[in-house]
């Protein structure tokens, strides 16, 4: 199912209004930015087809082509090349393409490792991609975790001899800049070897293997040398977690310490990806530092914020010099004064705040976020996860119900994956401790049956910890007034239900299931998540089944008047040049805040999928907050405790 989730967008750069070298004088490798991952995926398989037809087409003119000689395709795993794959697969079986002549050679693959773990490069590979397309099986080169070790030298020079003729090379990149596994530190001359992983990307592959123990300690990868000696390299990034390495990519020196930084010296490289992965490049982040743009008014505060944070004051206190040295000259040029546009900024950040979410009834709304009417609200709160909802937004949550609106929650998924065995164990024996049966062996033998790390575990496993993280939820929502048995919906989109960390994709009976739920509720008001991270992680896709629903009941009445806001999740914040909502919260309501998320003891302390934040869900979700009023303080607002801020979609 294509994306459809994108944020809408206001003033910014204006298209070919001045040379591309002139926009592009930052970025030192050719650059392409789509609006989404399912655009800039038509693009680079239309590069790769293309390619591959193209070589097809003159392979027959010996003078120049080895007719032996198939297309070589160099290609990466993870998460990046997934809606790529798909979308390759779909243009074989319309009969765009052949792979029959095409060799491909993979990038990397863990040590040691079977080929049939479904953690393993080639596992994932070929269920991705090769099982699906007609490549000759003797084609498909992919890095043999099993070699023994005395031999991983020889093997690995074979390997590297016959990867070093790649017509195209397709690859993503880590979050530290690795390409393949060249850790930071690498060679640029490297060739194909047997690398140790750091710990960081040990924990990074975790969330694969189960727990860190179990990742590999070692991998086999293409070197930095063998990469740069492909014909054309496509980089592809998506997703915001990629942005701020797209910018030392694309912007920075040649750094050892970021390996994907030498692809800058390489002749013919493209970097291709979504306006999440580019944002913090100078022509997204900062536009009027390259070219005209187009001044609305939210264009024209994200400009006035990020100028207070360069000089360091307050709106009320710019002044014309601060615009002038800061290339904020054009902004002067619209007909207004800059002492007029600190005011109008001023005006316009301050009327985002609201102590009323929902309305305020009986109330002049013309310079307020929400309407007054109708009142009381519908209010109908997604969650992806069981607990995304009171980490994210629950002292917004908390103030609707208190206010008296009719709150529902949605949570989308079981979470069931996200809970450790040995917190099963603890709920089994405390059910036996207080005499409602004994169940403990069963449960130990259940668990003792796993046959394979990381992948799916037994459904019997799987129900006992959905019904964990779903009383978790309602004893979550409960502690703040909300009756769990008539407004919590637990909908376990099926996309989720796999029974291990990769999921499955979106589909219709995910779809007519929040279709279902939107016409039972009607809301007025929509929460959802509206994270820019992975396009294929639990959060997007819990939002393009929302987005999804949202299409099929646009025409129903009740929905002429309904709004849909976004929240983040609780590592990142909505920039506050695009904010609509900012609703504030007091000490005591932070601490409410905080204990509904208490409520999520299965994710307290050893959540199993903690990342590289080491900070507990509760701690990063006040931090956030705080953050985001201090933002408001020093650009000359009230202070307050904590703020959760919201993007209005609709």
């Amino acid at each position: 199912m294509k994306s459809k989730y994108s944020l809408p967008i206001e003033g910014g750069l204006i298209p070919n209004s001045a040379p591309k070298d002139i926009i592009h004088r930052y970025e030192r490798i050719n650059t392409t930015i789509f609006p989404t991952e399912n655009e800039g995926v038509q693009y680079v398989a239309d590069q790769i087809i293309s390619s591959i037809n193209k070589y097809n087409e003159t392979i027959c003119d010996r003078d120049e082509w080895d007719e032996d000689r198939p297309f070589i395709l160099g290609l990466t795993t993870g998460r990046t090349p997934i809606g790529l794959y798909r979308e390759l697969v779909e243009r074989y079986k319309r009969g765009e393409v052949s792979f029959k002549n095409v060799a491909v050679f993979s990038l990397d693959e863990f040590y040691p490792i079977d080929p049939h773990e479904v953690q393993s490069r080639n596992f994932r590979i070929h269920e991705e991609f090769i099982n699906h397309i007609d490549i000759q099986s003797d084609n498909v080169h992919i890095p043999d975790g099993r070699t023994p070790i005395e031999n991983i030298s020889q093997y690995c020079k074979d390997y590297d001899k016959k990867a070093s003729d790649i017509d195209l090379m397709i690859m993503g990149m880590g979050e530290e800049g690795q390409i393949g596994f060249n850790e930071a530190g690498s060679y640029a001359r490297s060739r194909t070897r047997l690398v140790q992983l750091s710990h960081n990307s040990r924990k990074v592959q975790a969330k694969a293997f189960n727990s860190l123990v179990e990742t590999p300690k070692m991998a086999i990868t293409m070197g930095l040398g063998t990469i740069m000696k492909a014909k054309k390299i496509i980089l592809l990034a998506w997703g915001e977690n990629k942005s701020s390495i797209v910018r030392k990519v694309v912007e920075g020196d040649v750094n050892s310490q970021v390996p994907a930084t030498v692809l800058q010296n390489h002749t013919n490289v493209e970097v291709v990806i979504d306006k999440d992965a580019a944002q913090f490049l100078t022509r997204e982040e900062t536009p009027w530092l390259v070219g005209p743009c187009d001044w609305t008014p939210k264009f024209v505060r994200r400009a006035v914020v990020w100028l207070c944070g360069v000089v360091k004051k307050p709106i009320l206190k710019l002044t014309y010099q601060d615009y002038i040295e800061n290339s904020l000259g054009e902004l002067l040029e619209q007909g207004r004064a800059y002492d007029q546009i600190n005011i109008d900024v001023f005006n316009d950040l301050q009327h985002t705040i609201t102590g009323w979410p929902g309305g305020k009834p009986n109330a002049d709304d013309t310079i307020r976020p929400v309407p007054s009417t109708p009142w009381p609200k519908k209010v109908l709160i997604f969650s992806p996860h069981p607990d995304d909802d009171v980490i994210s937004m629950g002292g917004t949550f908390i103030r609707l119900v208190q206010q008296g609106h009719d709150v529902h929650v949605a949570y989308e998924t079981s979470g069931n994956v996200a809970v450790h065995d040995d917190v099963v164990v603890q709920h089994i024996d405390t059910a036996r401790e207080l005499g409602y049966g004994d169940r403990c062996k069963e449960v130990n033998e259940i668990i003792a049956s796993k046959k394979t790390e990381g992948g799916p575990e037994p459904r019997k496993l799987l129900d006992i910890k959905a019904a964990i993280r779903r009383a978790e939820a309602r004893a979550a929502v409960r502690s703040f007034g909300l009756n769990p048995d008539t407004n919590a919906h637990f909908l376990n989109l099926p996309f989720y239900e796999t029974g291990g960390i990769k999921k499955s994709p979106l589909t219709e009976a995910d779809i007519e299931i929040v279709v279902r739920l939107l016409r039972e509720i009607k809301p007025d008001q929509i929460y959802a998540a509206g994270d820019l991270a992975d396009p294929h992680g639990t959060h997007r896709t819990c939002m393009e089944a929302v987005l999804a629903a949202l299409d099929v009941v646009k025409e129903d009445e009740w929905f002429k008047h309904t709004h849909l806001w976004l929240y983040r999740g609780a590592w990142m914040e909505w920039n506050l040049g695009m904010v609509d909502m900012a609703v504030p919260l007091s000490p005591d309501e932070l601490i409410m805040k905080r204990h509904a998320i208490y409520r999520h003891l299965s994710q307290k302390d050893i959540m199993p999928f903690p990342g590289s934040d080491p900070r507990e869900f509760w701690q990063r979700a006040e931090e956030r907050t705080q953050q985001t009023a201090r933002l408001y303080d020093s650009l000359g607002m009230a202070e307050y405790q904590a703020i959760e801020v919201f993007v209005k979609m609709f």
